[in-house]
């Protein structure tokens, strides 16, 4: 079990009761129905993580602006490495990415979830 900072659960709920246009799109359009179980909103160590796959210990993380200063460019490369330490993968997407490539990210997560996944999927998800 990942450990989590329980007090970050009431930012976590108020994130997935007010996620964005491109975290909604690639939830109920793809990772819902996966054949693999993702959580929305999940809480690693001080962290929350956009998106979680226990089975192939993989984050997912969508960037809006912010995520392209300086700070948040340098904030990310340090969470990233503190995840990859717990031996998590982590894909991130641009906002932009999710807005014109939906097919090509769902393709990407599929590909790493095949890879990494304790249990496989069963079958081709639908995009």
């Amino acid at each position: 079990m990942l450990p989590q900072n329980k007090k970050l659960k009431p930012f976590a709920t108020d994130l997935r009761n007010n996620a964005t246009r491109q975290e909604n799109h690639l939830w109920y359009d793809f990772l819902r129905t996966y054949p693999v179980q993702f959580n929305r909103q999940k809480i690693i160590m001080n962290y929350i993580a956009d998106f979680y796959c226990y089975q192939a210990r993989l984050v997912i993380e969508l960037d809006g602006s912010q995520h392209y200063t300086k700070e948040g460019m340098a904030y990310d490369v340090a969470r990233t490495e503190i995840l990859n330490a717990l031996d998590l993968e982590v894909l991130r997407f641009s906002n932009a990415e999710i807005d014109k490539e939906f097919r090509h990210v769902c393709e990407k997560i599929d590909q790493v979830v095949r890879s990494r996944a304790i249990t496989r999927p069963c079958g081709p998800p639908s995009l």
